[in-house]
């Protein structure tokens, strides 16, 4: 009985593993096929496609604005983000509870309240749109990443081994860059990584924020107007093996900083 209710639930793994993934494979597939109607069967291989998207300044453009929102915004996020979830650590201050809440909101406000509020905060300032006010939005949806993660990895950090460093002689900048800091690592990176994704894809605040310089997502939006592209499936593919690389590399990186904290 045990051997079967292993199996059905390996089967169940299994159709959730295709269901997520098989759309991703499909897209890679259409992103070498030389037909540019996107259907079955496969006329040919090319690379054309690649090329195209190389080739396309615009698409270019956007890509290049979209990896300078996320990492400005995800800066931004993990030092504001970080020293937030300290306070709410380590400090006891009325009204606690509620600036905890408070902070955490927009993790769960649909994108288009963020972005239509900081519209008009941007109107009432006399701030115009542009990349600036993107990364605005996007660092006030990414803080409740950065709190909620790094929060909760400080609330089961052993506190010990802070006061034995302090009792050997460490000054409190470093008792927190030797310490503090490689302890939370994990979250750092964790949040890090998930706040860049979040930012890269995003199309509600980035809507309502975005002026003249558009990012990848709100290009592609534009763009599927007139129909779908090949050019869309090959730079999807693109990302998707950018975002692999990258996450295979923290995996990497946390196994590395875990063993030396094992040493």
């Amino acid at each position: 009985m045990r051997k079967l209710s292993d199996l059905s639930l390996g089967g169940f793994v299994v159709l959730a593993l295709f269901f997520l993934y098989a759309p991703v494979a499909v897209l890679i597939l259409f992103s070498f096929n030389d037909n540019r109607l996107m259907t079955l069967p496969l006329s040919g291989f090319t690379w054309d496609w690649y090329k195209a998207v190389f080739a396309n300044e615009a698409m270019m453009r956007a890509l290049r604005n979209s990896l300078f929102v996320a990492s400005v915004a995800t800066t931004i996020s993990l030092i504001i983000g970080t020293m937030a979830a300290f306070a709410l650590d380590r400090i006891n201050f009325p009204g606690k509870t509620v600036f905890r809440r408070v902070i955490l909101l927009p993790i769960s406000l649909p994108g288009i309240i963020i972005g239509i509020s900081i519209l008009n905060m941007s109107s009432a300032v006399g701030l115009r749109l542009s990349l600036t006010t993107v990364i605005l939005g996007h660092t006030a949806m990414l803080l409740a990443i950065v709190v909620t993660q790094v929060f909760a990895r400080l609330q089961r950090l052993n506190r010990n081994i802070e006061e034995a460093a302090a009792d050997l002689g460490a000054t409190p900048w470093q008792t927190f860059t030797r310490v503090t800091i490689p302890n939370i690592r994990s979250a750092l990176i964790g949040s890090g990584l998930l706040s860049f994704t979040v930012s890269f894809d995003d199309v509600p605040i980035t809507f309502f924020l975005t002026g003249r310089e558009n990012t990848l997502p709100m290009y592609i939006y534009s763009a599927m107007r007139r129909g779908p592209s090949p050019e869309f499936n090959a730079v999807s593919t693109l990302i998707f093996i950018g975002s692999l690389a990258l996450i295979i590399f923290s995996i990497i990186l946390l196994a590395r900083d875990k063993g030396d904290s094992n040493v």
